[in-house]
This record gives structure tokens, C-alpha cells and sequence, in this order.
């Protein structure tokens, strides 16, 4: 088994054979082993990275399946420019003699890349076979995370265990399984996973991102710099976003909360001056002015009861209906 970390060549780069059908599936005019570089990669493996998440057993089949034909290219950008290299071969490798440090056997998805040879691609080529160029990260979605402690999603219910603390003897992380789209791969400088030379980032199934709950447990509970992705900057953004959302929407609900208060309180309490009840009123929750508005209202109904403006005088009502007798 190839070790962690690495990035070997096949052979001196030249593709064999059986490569060379797999690569000619995604090339638009058939090509030759002369014509392309490729090179073996570890997107990624079960082991606890630095972000301390990992993905599960059976995550990583189906990666495997989802990352075959996925385009490389440099820190996860999105431009078409950036495009690089083409994974044509994924599968899991396991290491039964080696264990992570949750006690299972060692699984990686070992992949093989091709890119052309032109005279752009040269320099890269060269660092690729100096080991410059090795370190890769890998972004897809799942649609499962899950504690490793409690096993709760912390996407819809956030629970009390903070990645990277120790709880019963054992450190806890975010567990991430059934994944359901792979997007690209990516040199990158710095990965997460220390091992394997992989990071990764991922969204909730559907195509909306969780994460935010995970960047703000983060934020609250910081061990040590903080260093956020792109990706993980633009979910905190939208996150805030909705929050600002919310609490516009919460600040014109109290405002009519306590105009109804007030309206009442003056009513049934002429005595307490205006401002004095705007004072209580600026003191209190939105749960105990809903009380207070409850308690209110019908001590001003009484006081002043409604009264239609067109309503019709009765007269007063006898037994004996004296008005109509002559």
C-alpha cells in the first residue's frame, strides 16, 4: 500500500495501457501515453483531521464512485482557468495493519490523475515530481453528519460535545457519511487531514450548507487561531445574513407587542404616567409582555368599552311597555 501522503508517479509519469482506455473516456480525440502525465493522489481516508471530522467506512466507497472524472484545480477556485488535471481512477484501499486513532483499519481513496503535456503544464509537471506540488483537498456534500459522542446531527440539533474535547477518554469529532455529490479536488498548502494530505469541505444534502452552526461553536469556543475557507466564509456570511433577517422581523413584532401594552396600560392604569410604563415595558422580555398585554386588556375593555358609533338608543325595557300605553 502506497503510503500517506504521498503523490508517487505511475511508472515515469508515462500512463500504461489499461490507464490509457480509462483516460480516453473524458478526452474529446483519443490520446496517447506520450501525450499525457499521470500521477497517483489520496483525496482522503477515515482518519481524524485537523478539523477533527472524518468520513465513515462506507463514505468513502461512494466517494470513490463520485470522485472518478472530477476536475483538479488550485485552492479551490472556481474558475474554468484553474482547471488542471482529471482524477480517471478512484477506488478504497484498507491497511488492516494500520489503525487510526479511533481504533479501525486504515481506509484511503486512492485515485490517479492524468493532465496533458504542453509546454503550460511543464512547470507543474516538474513540482509534481520534486513533491512541491502534493498536498490535495477534496470538497463534496454528504448528506449525514453525525457526533461522534451522542450521535446527534448538530445541523438540526445542535448538541452540547465540542470537536477536539476529550469526553468519556475519547476526543471527540463530526462523523461524515452518505455523501451525495463530489465537486473537485485541489493543491492546496496547508490540508487538514495530517496523514492523508487531504481537506475538505462539505454541505448538507439538498444544497444548503449547516455549517454555520459548526463555525459559530467554533468561534465560541476557540482553541488557538481561527482560519476559515472561503466556502466556510461565505456560509458564515449567509448565516449572519438570516440572522439579521430574523431580527428585523423580531424588532417590529416588539414594537407592536408594546404599543398594545401600552395602549392597554393606559387605559386600565390611568394613574402610572405614559413614560413610566414605557420604561416597564423596555425592561421586559417578549414572553412577559405578551403576559402583561393578556392581563391588561380586559381591565381596558372594561374601561373604556367599545362603542359603535352608529349604535341605536334602546329604551329602557318594562314589563309592562308603559311608553306605548294611551
Amino acid at each position: 500500500m502506497t503510503q500517506k501522503r504521498t503523490m508517487t508517479q505511475i511508472g515515469a509519469g508515462e500512463a500504461e495501457p489499461d490507464d490509457l482506455e480509462r483516460i480516453n473516456l473524458f478526452t474529446r480525440k483519443r490520446v496517447e501515453s506520450g501525450d499525457v502525465y499521470a500521477f497517483n493522489l489520496t483525496l482522503c481516508d477515515n482518519e481524524v483531521d485537523r478539523d477533527f471530522e472524518r468520513f465513515d467506512s462506507a463514505a468513502l466507497e461512494e466517494l470513490a464512485r463520485l470522485f472518478v472524472g472530477k476536475t483538479g484545480i488550485f485552492d479551490h477556485s472556481m474558475r474554468g482557468r484553474d482547471q488542471t488535471a482529471r482524477l480517471y481512477r478512484a477506488r478504497v484501499e484498507e491497511d488492516p495493519a494500520k489503525l487510526t486513532s479511533t481504533g479501525e483499519p486504515y481506509r484511503r481513496v486512492a485515485a490517479a490523475a492524468y493532465l496533458p503535456r504542453t509546454p503550460k503544464n511543464a512547470d507543474l509537471i516538474a513540482e509534481i515530481d520534486a513533491g512541491i506540488k502534493k498536498e490535495v483537498s477534496v470538497a463534496c456534500s454528504v448528506g449525514k453528519v453525525r457526533c461522534s459522542v451522542c450521535e446527534a446531527d448538530p445541523r438540526l440539533a445542535p448538541c452540547a460535545h465540542i470537536p477536539g474535547r476529550a469526553y468519556g477518554g475519547k476526543t471527540c469529532c463530526r462523523v461524515l457519511s452518505e455523501p451525495v455529490d463530489a465537486y473537485e479536488w485541489s493543491f492546496v498548502a496547508v490540508p487538514a487531514q495530517r496523514a492523508a494530505g487531504v481537506t475538505k469541505t462539505y454541505q448538507q444534502k439538498g444544497g444548503q450548507s449547516m455549517q454555520f452552526n459548526e463555525i459559530t461553536a467554533l468561534l465560541g469556543n476557540p482553541e488557538g487561531d481561527v482560519h476559515l475557507t472561503a466556502l466556510d466564509a461565505r456560509e458564515l456570511a449567509d448565516g449572519i445574513g438570516t440572522m439579521k433577517s430574523l431580527a428585523e422581523e423580531g424588532r417590529a413584532y416588539r414594537e407592536e407587542l408594546t404599543g398594545a401594552v401600552l395602549k392597554a396600560g393606559m387605559a386600565a392604569l390611568p394613574a402610572i404616567e405614559g413614560e413610566t410604563l414605557t420604561a416597564i415595558c423596555a425592561a421586559l422580555g417578549v414572553k412577559q409582555l405578551r403576559a402583561l398585554k393578556s392581563a391588561l386588556e380586559p381591565a381596558a375593555a372594561a374601561a373604556l368599552p367599545l362603542k359603535p358609533q352608529l349604535a341605536v338608543e334602546m329604551p329602557p325595557d318594562t314589563a309592562a311597555n308603559e311608553q306605548f300605553k294611551i
